[in-house]
């Protein structure tokens, strides 16, 4: 069933398409963070937080982010860093 542009069905949720994600070795180097560290912070997000896994990239794939997705792992590295000390971000002499 054809819809007109613009209309969506009543009571359904209109949702913005991800038109971009971001590899996890992107997103360490872009927020200065152990890639390590950012793949066991992110393990129990899902599809629906941000984090996916893309294929193609390496023999298992890789994970990568949505824009959400890398707010809502800021939020965890918040509130990680609040609760116990973090691993030194890479280049720091620590």
């Amino acid at each position: 069933m054809a819809l007109a542009a613009g209309t969506a069905p009543q009571g359904s949720l209109t949702v913005a398409a991800t038109t971009a994600v971001f590899t996890i070795g992107h997103v360490a180097r872009m927020l200065g963070e152990d890639e390590d560290w950012l793949q066991e912070l992110s393990i129990d997000m899902e599809p629906e937080d941000g984090r996916l896994h893309v294929y193609g990239g390496g023999e298992d794939g890789v994970t990568a982010f949505t824009r959400s997705g890398i707010e809502y792992l800021q939020e965890i590295i918040a509130d990680q860093r609040a609760a116990v000390p973090a691993p030194p971000k890479p280049g720091s002499s620590q």
